[in-house]
């Protein structure tokens, strides 16, 4: 689920536009039917919308009501609750891209990593008397 990121508990006005953005391309239907509950650290139950990103993992404070009425203000969306197409196309093409440059640095920093790996020399001396 996490693997060791940190988790962030945060209501969605409060987050970055383009986490809210990444949010509505993860969620094109709505938030409603997406959130889980759990217990918060005072012992309040809470619902709120999981949404990871290579970094962090976000846990979007909000009820069904909330989530709602999000989606409803909002004007990504249509009148149905979906997020509309050219804005999807927009997002997508946004966020597409930056993905293309992380996986470019990553495979230059693997890249660079096995130029390392094949200076390794191993040593399988047992410690032998000869």
């Amino acid at each position: 689920m996490s693997n060791g990121k940190p988790k962030i508990i945060k209501d969605y006005d409060k987050l970055p536009v383009e986490i809210q953005e990444k949010i509505k391309l993860e969620y094109p239907y709505g938030f409603s039917d997406y959130l889980i509950r759990f217990t918060n650290k005072e012992g309040l139950i809470v619902s709120a919308l999981p949404f990871e990103t290579e970094d962090r993992y976000y846990m979007v404070r909000m009820t069904v009501g909330e989530a709602i009425k999000i989606v409803e203000d909002d004007d990504d969306f249509d009148d149905d609750g979906l997020l509309k197409e050219a804005i999807k196309t927009e997002y997508e093409t946004k966020y597409t891209e930056e993905m293309e440059e992380l996986e470019e640095e990553m495979n230059q920093l693997e890249d660079e990593e096995d130029s390392y790996d094949d200076d390794v020399v191993e040593d399988d001396d047992d410690d032998e008397d000869d």
